[in-house]
């Protein structure tokens, strides 16, 4: 996880006078550890650190109180998109996709029935204390209610975990009290929000960003399989217009021939690579209102809106003016 996502989690032990050294010994970690805040930090000591929080500051509602600090720079590289987004749906449809930019701790989910949306979190790590997951909770409803300019209210908070904490401290955070001992974590809402506008979105910014974080997570898959890292470096250079099986195999310190065979081992090929970047940025480039279909060519590397309307009928079955107009 990032430095950033632990902010909130000091912030709050401060209030209570715990300082970063205590924190950290009471956490079982080295006193320095937090002297200055770590670039990246694994996933068991924030967890570490958030049950010693809550127990040396003597604080039921800790976890309630860390989410209630999360600012955009919380979620780093992801929250910044976040803000340049055009409606609620799509913000949690980037969450989906970008939280991991910012923490590994569990992964959202969106559902919707009808009327209802539910916005559920399945945590990696069960083990872990109600604080985790009462933090995220949290969080999102305050940042949601920050990007809104106004609050949002869930109908329903249900917990997978018991508490027995004042429900007082629940219903001023999330909204309403929360249900305990349910099958999962989930907040139900009224799926309308999702249509609603973020308030001042500079959605001209949406697609260096959207490429940014794919980048960025391109990098986090560098370790794995040729399939990521060719992936990666064609979301590098698709704005420049330098996506060539080549270029790329030099960026990867490889022969042409090389990574050929490793891509065919892989069961792919380049420009299957190529097409399935390109087709999932673009689905998500027609949902943006503002961007001309020639601006979305060149964002994905075609020299001319024809190329790019003949390769968008070739992976979806018709144009893009049709898909755009099917999917808002």
């Amino acid at each position: 996880m990032t430095g950033a996502y632990l902010q909130p989690l000091l912030e709050t032990a401060a209030e209570h006078q715990v300082g970063a050294e205590e924190l950290a010994a009471g956490a079982g970690l080295a006193p320095s550890l937090l002297g200055v805040l770590p670039e990246t930090l694994p996933a068991r000591h924030y967890i570490a650190l958030l049950d010693a929080g809550a127990r040396l500051a003597n604080d039921p509602h800790f976890g309630l109180h860390v989410g209630e600090k999360v600012r955009p720079g919380t979620f780093s590289a992801y929250g910044m998109m976040l803000l340049a987004c055009s409606d609620f749906g799509q913000a949690l449809s980037q969450t989906r996709r970008y939280e991991q930019l910012a923490h590994d701790l569990g992964r959202t989910r969106v559902t919707v029935n009808g009327a209802d949306a539910v916005y559920g979190w399945d945590s990696h790590y069960p083990q872990a204390s109600r604080h985790l997951v009462e933090s995220v909770f949290a969080g999102i409803r305050v940042f949601g209610s920050w990007l809104a300019g106004r609050p949002l209210t869930p109908s329903r908070v249900a917990f997978a975990h018991e508490s027995n904490a004042s429900l007082g401290e629940y219903r001023r955070i999330l909204g309403v009290a929360p249900e305990f001992g349910a099958p999962s974590n989930a907040a139900h809402f009224d799926a309308a929000i999702l249509s609603l506008p973020v308030p001042n979105a500079d959605v001209s910014l949406y697609p260096l960003l959207r490429q940014h974080a794919e980048r960025l997570l391109g990098e986090r898959a560098q370790g794995g399989g040729v399939v990521e890292q060719v992936r990666a470096a064609v979301l590098r250079r698709l704005p420049n217009n330098g996506v060539r099986l080549a270029v790329v195999a030099e960026d990867l310190g490889m022969s042409v021939r090389t990574l050929q065979r490793k891509l065919a081992e892989a069961g792919s090929s380049f420009q299957q690579v190529l097409d399935g970047a390109r087709y999932t940025l673009a689905r998500d480039y027609l949902r943006q209102r503002e961007l001309s279909l020639v601006d979305i060519a060149f964002l994905l590397g075609f020299q001319e809106q024809s190329a790019f309307t003949h390769a968008f009928r070739e992976w979806s079955g018709m144009n893009p003016s049709s898909w755009r107009e099917q999917a808002l």
